[in-house]
């Protein structure tokens, strides 16, 4: 893949107001920012504030504060995601009209006891329990009593993508997490539909986002070609991982943004050591705009890394081993 493919094309930032950002988000931020500012990319700022339940207004203004405190901008203004859902539902209620959909009245609890529903790294695998057994949303909620979800019909077969990142991938969606949710039971989009509609909105040509996320890349490709959407390219970041090679989380105490600025950590050290990891030459403390020349996506190392609370130290994890925190 060519380093120069978004040239004049759009990238995103699309974090989640669920909990402020940890550096693995300005990590991944810092990427996708270095990857759009470098090809003279279009770059969108989509706030992803669809679970309710765990997103606020604090929150929403917490991300912006560390997103600007890292020295990232974006183009034209940013905007909430729940801003499309009247979109969203008209493309699942598309997709069940053209017999592509389906209700699904099963609780979590009754896919996870399912004995045909294995339990992979996705979670349960849902069996299939409810295809082709209600007519429609309808009579789903007449015959049960209970409010259906709506679930994508997953053909069989292997889907083939190349992650400019992460390499050649191979994934059969049936066989890994079975028919997805398209809509919950009550009526919000998934993620993956909001995702893939947003994306299509936004004209987004490039998703820069975390490794974790590499998994539901092909039930999004596989949304994306049922509904007559362009793909995007993809690359997804690795990880940083703290000392004991677990994934980062919103809930971690000490590896927030505004923790480290609490502390008096420098925005520029934050830059500068997520610089050096990222492929781009060690230098003196900077803005992203100082190192944004001399960026390359395709210099970036494979593997995550170990991060330490000084946010300016990182370290490769090798085999058998773990970090000293001195």
């Amino acid at each position: 893949m060519s380093t120069d493919a978004l040239q004049g094309g759009a990238g995103r930032l699309a974090p989640s107001p669920s909990g402020r950002l940890h550096i693995g988000h300005a990590r991944t931020f810092l990427v996708a920012w270095w990857r759009a500012r470098s090809c003279q990319a279009k770059l969108t700022l989509r706030i992803e504030d669809l679970d309710a339940g765990r997103c606020s207004q604090e929150h929403i203004d917490g991300v912006l504060e560390d997103l600007e405190w890292l020295g990232l901008d974006w183009d034209g203004s940013w905007r909430l995601q729940s801003s499309g859902l009247a979109e969203m539902r008209t493309q699942a209620l598309d997709l069940a009209e053209r017999g592509l959909a389906y209700a699904c009245t099963c609780t979590r609890k009754e896919i996870a006891a399912a004995q045909s529903a294995p339990h992979g790294e996705e979670g349960p695998r849902y069996p299939g329990t409810c295809r082709g057994l209600y007519k429609d949303l309808d009579s789903a909620r007449q015959a049960s009593g209970r409010e259906p979800a709506l679930r994508l019909c997953v053909p069989e077969g292997e889907l083939h993508f190349d992650d400019q990142l992460q390499g050649a991938r191979c994934v059969n969606v049936q066989q890994t997490s079975g028919d997805f949710p398209l809509l919950t039971r009550g009526g919000e989009p998934s993620y993956q539909l909001a995702v893939v509609v947003d994306d299509a909105r936004d004209g987004v040509e490039e998703v820069v986002r975390g490794g974790d996320l590499l998994d539901v890349t092909a039930r999004q490709m596989l949304l994306q070609r049922l509904l007559g959407y362009p793909t995007p390219r993809y690359a997804h970041v690795p990880l940083i991982v703290d000392v004991h090679g677990m994934r980062l989380a919103k809930r971690s105490a000490g590896l927030t943004l505004a923790e480290l600025r609490a502390r008096g950590v420098r925005p520029t050290q934050v830059v500068r050591a997520v610089a050096r990891i990222s492929g781009l030459p060690d230098a003196d403390e900077g803005w992203p705009s100082d190192y944004c020349a001399a960026f390359d996506l395709q210099r970036i190392p494979a593997g995550p890394w170990w991060y330490y609370a000084d946010a300016s130290s990182f370290q490769r994890p090798q085999a058998g081993a773990l970090p000293t925190e001195d």
